[in-house]
């Protein structure tokens, strides 16, 4: 059998090693209940254990206050784009966007269905290299909610602060950095993100909402995609996606084990530092983001000329440094370097890229 590769994908993305032998073992049997967490009914006290299980260890590890509801739901980040103003837009109807990229764009189209949207600001002109600066009295005083992508998985960049929008709430897809840093929850309205980048498998979209932007919603809504109906019943209303949330649970058990979200953020700055001082010396590969704006989890990079960009991702695919290749709207490379990524991953991709550039 061939060895693991290291997988750069941004996403389905690297799971911890420890998780998938954990899982592996637990496959057939878990925890003596003679089955596999594939084949258990949601409603069975055993997975009551697995789904409460999985929302303690979030509320713990992102310090999640008490007024605000954990959602385990389905649909991927890209469902909350419409579930979103759906069940928070219908006050003044209006909503500020900051576009940052594909996501918030994404975002934006979907919104402008259902409210009045402003984009308050952009990076477009740069082709979204930087996070644009923005000041409290560029916001609708009246908006239902303001929406931003805190990293951003295509272009690299990420916010190093929360902008002030004043009371209006904040709504943040940390869909690739979840748990990756310290983040102050009581600073955002909503807080959603698909698992697949950093905290599981694809199928799992978690939803961090505060209590009073719950049974606010449209009466239209649909009944799946309101918050209100999913608070109500635990996330059990009908059945979650029961596998996903089970290695959740496993990879936040992992990151407990580790040290927490601080011990990660260490780990993540570490290799994203490294990463990008090697970028920075090199001749042959440069970073594309605006400096003060790097994310710590997505790093795009080019060499300037198309032929050996491919050639550099052909020959790092037969080194065993797999997915480096860039989103199909931006080319170049990217590695992907999250929370599973083993620091020795980043350190190894470096030295094959110092070797290449000297060839």
């Amino acid at each position: 059998m061939n060895k693991r590769v290291y997988n750069f994908s941004s996403g389905p993305a690297i799971l911890p090693e420890s998780v998938l032998e954990k899982a592996k073992n637990e496959m057939l049997n878990y925890q003596n209940s003679g089955m596999s967490v594939m084949e258990m009914s949601h409603r069975s006290k055993v997975y009551e254990e697995i789904i409460y299980g999985t929302e303690k260890l979030l509320r713990e590890l992102m310090n999640i206050p008490s007024n605000y509801k954990v959602l385990f739901l389905q649909g991927g980040a890209s469902t909350q784009f419409a579930a979103i103003p759906l069940n928070i837009g219908n006050k003044s109807g209006i909503a500020d966007i900051i576009g940052t990229g594909m996501w918030t764009n994404k975002a934006e189209s979907e919104a402008r269905k259902y409210c009045k949207v402003n984009v308050v600001a952009s990076s477009k002109d740069k082709m979204f290299s930087y996070i644009p600066e923005v000041k409290k009295e560029d916001f609708s005083p009246d908006a239902d909610y303001v929406h931003i992508c805190w990293n951003n998985t295509i272009y690299g960049t990420k916010y190093t602060s929360v902008p002030d929008v004043g009371n209006v709430p904040l709504v943040v897809d940390m869909s690739s950095c979840i748990l990756s840093e310290k983040v102050d929850v009581s600073k955002f309205g909503i807080i959603f993100a698909g698992a697949q980048k950093n905290i599981g498998p694809a199928g799992l979209t978690v939803v961090i909402v505060r209590e009073d932007l719950i049974g606010i919603h449209r009466e239209s809504t649909p009944t799946m995609l309101t918050y209100e109906i999913h608070a109500k019943n635990d996330s059990l209303y009908n059945t979650p996606p029961t596998y996903s949330i089970y290695i959740c649970k496993l990879v936040l058990e992992w990151l407990k084990e580790l040290g927490g979200v601080e011990k990660i953020q260490e780990i993540n700055e570490r290799k994203a530092n490294a990463f990008y001082d090697f970028l920075d010396s090199s001749k042959l590969f440069n970073s594309t983001v605006n400096p003060k704006d790097r994310s710590i989890m997505n790093i795009p990079f080019v060499t300037g000329n198309e032929e050996i960009d491919k050639k550099f991702i052909a020959a790092a695919t037969d080194a065993g440094f797999v997915n480096l290749k860039g989103h199909r709207s931006v080319g170049g490379m990217r590695a992907s370097i999250y929370n599973a990524m083993p620091e020795q991953g980043v350190l190894e991709l470096i030295e094959f890229m110092k070797k290449f550039e000297n060839k």
